[in-house]
């Protein structure tokens, strides 16, 4: 008898309210991917590859981490071992040794996906069928369609939100907007730089960069301002409607405009600002950020609880985003809140989108959430997708019963990628398919009405239909 593939149409689907949520109301609607870290010049020049392990394993930390773990060394993880950069070959069998030890890992069900929908691949990956393979994926992406643009048609993906620095020429974006091809690839505003006032070489060189991006003078703190609208509202010509956010904890402390272009001021001069400036300026970025958002009718997200960079000497040689992060613990309830209730009282909160990546909060967020809904929204602000270490089956679940318990789940608007690869776009289908199994897995226990025709445009709205009507795309 013929065993079942691990991965096939009724994957994760196990009731049969679940297969008919799927497949009848998630299954074929288009993604909106509305975060992602996408380099946008791969777009612009419809990036191809040769090698398997070069789509996989060139920027992916999540695999980095667990090869680590495995044993393997630098060279076959991330490629930059002191050793010398292996060949691809000898990479994707050591991510396929990986694949071994990684049962229940989402990694796992991640990469059969990808390897189903994009390669026609349903063997499990193994040392012993890494060869086979390797061979079969490296042949598929030499065959037209699989290039940056070809795989985000082929995924139905509608529209498309890059992560950008508010110095950037957008230039990418621009030169694919002359030539559409099917998906929006549209910029977010990421400002993080602007607020890290206590690496002053930095944050200096960051400032003299906005300058020149905004063709003004940025030497005190309403120069500044000024400067960032300017580049606000290019962001904005350009077609952004997201902002985004990456901190540490929620920045809300109180504070005087005289006391921050003080505090500018000094730091302009290249003289180091105590901790309490620090934070002084950093709420009056946050703030001042949300209230230009609320402004151009741009919705505001808030990534915090990551605790970056842990392993010292590792970033001294790799920098960045290389695997060395984890989930952080600051509290802030009572920061969030007050944060909240001044963009209110200014008439300024913006749509927002929380992310904590610690899973302690999500309770605290949902109900917070719920003390600032507003209409004319709809959800005004959500309860963002389980994010990062979280978006893993219990991650998922977890953000999903709070949301039901505490919100209202028929407004969300679902899940995104957060990543840097192009056939990530099964991250949708995975989460879809989890909704749906945990949707139809209460139905079939009568803890919620079976009313198929009622749940079904649910599951449609999450899946495309509430991100399309909040951030107003109109795909």
């Amino acid at each position: 008898m013929n065993k079942k593939p691990f991965i096939h149409d009724d994957f994760l689907l196990t009731t049969k309210a679940a297969r008919e949520l799927y497949h009848g109301y998630a299954e074929k609607m288009p993604i909106i991917d509305y975060h992602c870290h996408l380099p946008p010049a791969e777009i612009a020049e419809d990036k191809r590859w040769d090698d398997i392990a070069d789509v996989w394993l060139g920027g992916d930390h999540y695999k980095w981490r667990q090869m680590r773990t495995c044993g393997f060394e630098e060279r076959l993880c991330s490629g930059r071992g002191k050793d010398g950069r292996a060949s691809g070959w000898e990479r994707f069998e050591a991510f396929a040794k990986t694949m071994e030890r990684l049962v229940k890992n989402p990694l796992f069900d991640w990469s059969h996906l990808e390897l189903a929908r994009y390669f026609n691949v349903t063997e499990r990956l193994c040392g012993a069928s890494a060869k086979r393979i390797y061979a079969k994926c490296n042949r598929e992406l030499a065959k037209k369609g699989f290039s940056a643009r070809g795989l985000m048609k082929r995924s139905n993906v509608r529209v498309v939100c890059t992560t950008d620095d508010p110095v950037d020429s957008l230039e990418h974006h621009l030169a694919i907007a002359k030539e559409p091809f099917g998906t929006r690839v549209l910029p977010a505003w990421r400002s993080d730089k602007a607020s890290k006032i206590e690496n002053l070489p930095a944050w200096n060189a960051w400032m003299d960069r906005l300058a020149a991006a905004a063709e003004t003078p940025v030497r005190t703190y309403d120069d500044f301002l000024g400067a960032m609208a300017k580049r606000h509202a290019f962001f904005e010509k350009a077609g952004c409607v997201v902002s985004d956010y990456g901190l540490t904890e929620i920045f809300a402390a109180s504070y005087t405009e005289g006391e921050v272009a003080r505090v500018f001021k000094k730091a302009r001069a290249g003289k180091a600002v105590t901790p309490e400036e620090a934070l002084k300026f950093k709420s009056a970025w946050l703030f001042e950020g949300l209230r230009a958002d609320a402004k151009a009718n741009w919705t505001t997200q808030l990534h915090y609880n990551c605790l970056r960079d842990l392993n010292g000497a590792m970033f001294d040689a790799m920098g960045p985003d290389t695997g060395f992060d984890s989930i952080g613990d600051w509290s802030v309830a009572e920061s969030l809140a007050r944060l909240f209730d001044r963009l209110e009282r200014a008439d300024a909160l913006p749509r927002t989108i929380l992310y904590s990546l610690n899973p302690k909060d999500n309770e605290m967020l949902a109900s917070v959430m719920g003390c600032f809904q507003k209409a004319p929204d709809v959800g005004k602000l959500q309860l963002g997708a389980a994010w990062w270490f979280l978006d893993q089956k219990d991650g998922m679940r977890k953000q999903l019963e709070t949301l039901s318990a505490l919100g209202a789940l028929g407004t969300f608007v679902g899940m995104l990628t957060d990543s840097r690869s192009f056939l990530s776009y099964t991250r949708h289908e995975y989460f879809r398919r989890l909704l749906c199994q945990k949707l139809g897995e209460e139905v079939e226990k009568g803890e919620i009405p079976n009313d198929l025709k009622w749940l079904g445009p649910i599951v449609s709205d999450i899946s495309f239909n509430n991100a399309n009507r909040y951030f107003g795309f109109g795909a």
